[in-house]
């Protein structure tokens, strides 16, 4: 089945009662170099953006179709928005999820309804097992990326973006498997070529930036990202042929990077994102493409963050930022060395937040010790104020100022 601007239009309207239409919120923080907008799709029922092309796939199954059941898999929010539209069309559904999706995920799909199938793997490995039960029970399957009427869905969010902002110059879209920035890019590039469209994947799990590149579909041999609900091995067909003709370029984030703009989005607009739905803040963020002075939305996909890492993420974050950093100090084991360099500290406005110090590390000279000491800090600026300042002190840290500086990896 091939896309057309009409299934756009019809999602939109069968969708009209039953997602939100998500405001564009000014980021002016984010990158000073340009005007940004968020779209907050991490607000959107469910939680996601899934829910679009979730349930307008299942709205279109015939009654023969819906008598089977359906069945998907997914990395959480495709899982999330198949079981909410099966619930309200009073179908079965049933969903296969790594066995490593986020906790909050797997029991939020499971409060819609759903039956749950943990398989062991990434998402790739739940979507073997999804086609494999589909085989043995005739359930209905519902892709959540390669499918017209899923990318039709997802294709609604460019009718509103072109809605809220008409004069927008670039849109920056999260890429997994794809089914987004394919409905979002066909949608904008037909009602408006000249902007441009960028699709963000983590540096951890870049399979359609490598298809693309390479002009086929390749599939990784692993991914690595704690942007779980883009870590897709392989990319599909249909999206493949739709990001190479609609999207100007794919760019990539590490996971650091993805930490920062998580921060930023949590301090700045007090909104909550996952890694996958940060990826396109951080990209602008990291000026990960030529951006400067222009209009441009950044898709905050989706906000289903598992609680028990975000502490992490914060920790990341602020590392990456220059807001935390740590030194390690070996010193000569007498009194009043560690008073010198808190106290060099403190001066310059470092709050100090944790110390370690011992004496019986084998790679330290038996008359020395080693010390560890993170410290709160403003920015990247400050941390070199204070490790310079230290090192004219006769305290030169082992390691280098904590976090990675903006701009690092790709």
């Amino acid at each position: 089945m091939s896309l057309t601007l009409n299934d756009i239009y019809r999602a939109r309207y069968v969708l009209s009662k039953v997602i939100r239409n998500t405001d564009l919120i000014e980021a002016p923080r984010i990158n000073p170099d340009c005007h940004i907008y968020l779209k907050p799709e991490n607000l959107q029922v469910t939680g996601s953006f899934k829910v679009r092309g979730a349930y307008y796939k299942i709205s279109q199954l015939s009654d023969e179709e819906k008598s089977h059941g359906v069945i998907a898999c997914s990395a959480g929010n495709h899982a999330q928005g198949v079981a909410l539209g099966a619930k309200e069309c009073g179908i079965k559904a049933v969903i296969c999820l790594p066995e490593g999706a986020p906790i909050s995920k797997v029991e939020a799909t499971r409060r819609y309804g759903a039956e749950i199938c943990l398989v062991p793997g990434v998402y790739d490995d739940a979507y073997q097992k999804a086609v494999q039960l589909r085989d043995e029970n005739g359930y209905t399957f519902v892709h959540p990326f390669d499918d017209a009427n899923v990318i039709a869905g997802q294709g609604t969010i460019g009718l509103e973006i072109l809605d809220q902002l008409p004069n927008v110059d670039a849109v920056l879209v999260p890429i997994g498997g794809g089914g987004l920035i394919s409905g979002v890019a066909f949608a904008l590039k037909s009602l408006n070529p000249r902007i441009q469209v960028y699709g963000v994947q983590a540096a951890g799990a870049p399979s359609m930036k490598n298809s693309i590149e390479d002009g086929k579909i390749e599939r990784l041999p692993q991914v690595h990202t704690i942007a779980d609900g883009i870590a897709v091995k392989e990319p599909g067909s249909l999206t493949y042929d739709l990001c190479k003709e609609y999207v100007d370029g794919i760019v990539t984030v590490t996971d650091d990077e993805v930490s920062a703009a998580i921060l930023a989005l949590m301090e700045q607009h007090k909104l909550i994102a996952e890694g996958a739905g940060a990826v396109s803040v951080a990209a602008a963020m990291f000026n990960k493409v030529d951006l400067k002075g222009k209009k441009v939305v950044c898709l905050v996909s989706g906000g289903n963050i598992d609680v028990n890492i975000l502490s992490r993420v914060i920790t990341r974050g602020l590392s990456m930022g220059g807001r935390s950093c740590r030194f390690v100090f070996e010193l000569d084991d007498k009194p009043g060395q560690m008073l010198g360099i808190v106290k060099i500290i403190a001066d310059l406005g470092g709050n100090v937040i944790s110390v370690e110090h011992s004496r019986s590390r084998e790679d330290v000279d038996i008359t020395a010790c080693q010390m560890s000491i993170r410290i709160e800090t403003r920015n990247h600026e400050h941390i070199r104020q204070i490790r310079d300042a230290l090192a004219k002190a006769g305290f030169s840290p082992l390691t280098p100022e904590g976090g990675s500086h903006p701009g690092q990896g790709n």
